[in-house]
C-alpha cells in the first residue's frame, strides 16, 4: 500500500460514468446538469471514463471504445472541449465531490499521436509491426516501457490532467511497470496533492498468463506500493459464479475474509457488484429482494465502493463501449434510497477501523461483522458492528452471538430482538453491539 494512504478512503462511494452513454446528449453537459441528482446519491468520488478522443483505425463499432485513445493530452469532441470539461470539473468540487480520470497507459489506438511520431516506443512483433500481448485487442497497439522518454511524456501528461482532477482510475494496471506508477505518483504528488490513485487490478489467473507470455504482471500486492485503491478482481470470478448458479458462495466469501489478512493493513478494496466491463448486477439477479440486499451487502464491505452509472435504477442491459447506448433510466426499481442510507451508515469509523469478517449463516444469509480495534478499557468488550444481508425474500431465524435483548436496526429504523441467540432478520438488518 502507498505509504500516504488515507483509510478515509473506505468511507467513499465511487459513482462511475461513461459521459457517452450517460445521457442522450453524451457530452459533459449531459453530466454536468445531472451533478445534483449524483450527489444526492451518496457520492463522494465521481470517476470519468476516457475523456480523450478514440482512434479510427481498426475501430470497434461505429464510434470506437474509450480506451482506444489517440492522443492523450486532447479531449474527446463529441464529449465538447477542454472550457466544457473543466466547468464538469469546477462543478462537481462546488458541490464536495471530487473526480477522477481514467488513465489508459497500456496501449493506444494504432493511430495514435504518439504510434505516429514515436513509433518506438512501441512494443513491436518478430515481423516488426504494432502489435499487442491480448489477442481479442484488436484496436489497440501495447506501448513499451523500456522507453524512459515514454516515462516523462506520460507523467508530464498525468500532471496536466491533475490541474484540474484530483486523481486517476489506472485501466490494466499491471501491465504497466509498477515502478512507473510509483514515480507517477511522486510527481503528480507536486501539482494534486493527496491526489487518488485507483488501479484496475487483475484477478490471479490474468496476472499467471501474462507472466507465462513473458509480458509485465503486477499483482495486488505490488500495486498497493503505488496505489491507494486496487478492483476486485482477486474475487469476482467467485462473486460471478455464485450469481449466475454456477457455484455456491463460500469461495467469495473466504476470497473476501482473506483480502483482510493478505495485504498491508491499510489496504483499500473497491468492492462492486458491476462495471462497465462486467455484467450489470441486475443482469445477474432477477429477485429485488436479493439484488437490495447484496447491494447492501457490497456497500458494507471493509473499502470503497464503485457503483456504476444506471445501477441505482437496477438497469440490467450491459451497456456497450463501441456505439451510442444510452443508460436505461426508465426502470421499475429504484436503489437511489437504499443506497442514501447505505453511503450514511458507511460513514461509521468503525466501517474504516474496525477489523472485518463475512461468513454464511444460512443458504442465501450473510453475516458481516466490524469489530472494534483500537484499545479497549479490559473490563468491556469491544465494540461491534453486524450486519446481517439476505437475499431469500423472507424473513428468516438466525442463530446471533449477541446478548439477549432489543437493538435498533440502523438501516430501517426498527426495533430487532434477540431471544435464547436467535434473532428473526428481513432484508437488511445492521446494529450495532
Amino acid at each position: 500500500m502507498a505509504l500516504d494512504t488515507n483509510i478515509d478512503l473506505r468511507h467513499q462511494v465511487i459513482y462511475s460514468i461513461f459521459v457517452r452513454n450517460y445521457s442522450k446528449e453524451g457530452n459533459f453537459e449531459g453530466v454536468r446538469r445531472d451533478l445534483d441528482r449524483i450527489k444526492a446519491l451518496g457520492t463522494d468520488i465521481i470517476w470519468l471514463l476516457p475523456i480523450q478522443p478514440s482512434g479510427v483505425k481498426n475501430r470497434k463499432g461505429s464510434l470506437g471504445s474509450p480506451y482506444a485513445i489517440s492522443d492523450y493530452r486532447a479531449i474527446n469532441p463529441e464529449f465538447g472541449d477542454i472550457d466544457d470539461f473543466k466547468r464538469l470539473c469546477d462543478d462537481i468540487h462546488a458541490k464536495g465531490m471530487k473526480v477522477i480520470i481514467d488513465c489508459v497507459y497500456n496501449h493506444t489506438s494504432p493511430d495514435s499521436v504518439l504510434a505516429r511520431e514515436h513509433p518506438d516506443w512501441f512494443y513491436h512483433k518478430a515481423n516488426g509491426d504494432f502489435g499487442n500481448k491480448v489477442g481479442d485487442w484488436s484496436d489497440v497497439i501495447d506501448l513499451d516501457y523500456s522507453h524512459q522518454e515514454l516515462w516523462d511524456y506520460q507523467i508530464e501528461t498525468l500532471c496536466m490532467w491533475a490541474k484540474y482532477v484530483d486523481g486517476f482510475r489506472c485501466d490494466v494496471a499491471p501491465m504497466v511497470p509498477v515502478a512507473f506508477w510509483q514515480k507517477a505518483r511522486e510527481a503528480v504528488a507536486k501539482v494534486r496533492p493527496g491526489a487518488i490513485w485507483l488501479a484496475e487490478s487483475g484477478d490471479p489467473g490474468f496476472i499467471r498468463f501474462l507472466r507465462a507470455k513473458g509480458a509485465v504482471g503486477g499483482s495486488d500486492s505490488e500495486l498497493y506500493s503505488a496505489f491507494d485503491m486496487t478492483y476486485d478482481y482477486d474475487i469476482y470470478a467467485d462473486l460471478r459464479g455464485a450469481l449466475t448458479g454456477q457455484k455456491d458462495y463460500r469461495d467469495y466469501i473466504a476470497g473476501l475474509n482473506r483480502q483482510e489478512g493478505v495485504y498491508p493493513e491499510n489496504y483499500v478494496k473497491a468492492h462492486f457488484l458491476e462495471n462497465h466491463d462486467v455484467l450489470r448486477a441486475h443482469g445477474m439477479i432477477d429477485d429485488e429482494s436479493a439484488l437490495r440486499a447484496m447491494t447492501a451487502f457490497v456497500y458494507f464491505m471493509k473499502g470503497a465502493t464503485l457503483i456504476y452509472n444506471g445501477e441505482e435504477k437496477g438497469d440490467a442491459h450491459h451497456v456497450t463501449l463501441f456505439d451510442k447506448d444510452p443508460v436505461d433510466w426508465s426502470g421499475d426499481i429504484d436503489l437511489t434510497p437504499l443506497m442514501q442510507k447505505m453511503h450514511e451508515i458507511k460513514q461509521l469509523p468503525i466501517m474504516a477501523e474496525g477489523n472485518f469478517e463475512a461468513k454464511i449463516v444460512r443458504d442465501g444469509v450473510f453475516e458481516a461483522v466490524y469489530t472494534e480495534t483500537t484499545a479497549v478499557d479490559a473490563d468491556r468488550e469491544p465494540k461491534k458492528l453486524v450486519g446481517i444481508f439476505n437475499t431469500t425474500g423472507n424473513a428468516v431465524a438466525i442463530q446471533a452471538k449477541l446478548p439477549e435483548g432489543i437493538y435498533h436496526n440502523l438501516f430501517d429504523g426498527r426495533d430487532v430482538q434477540v431471544y435464547s441467540d436467535i434473532m428473526r432478520v428481513g432484508e437488511i438488518t445492521i446494529i450495532e453491539a
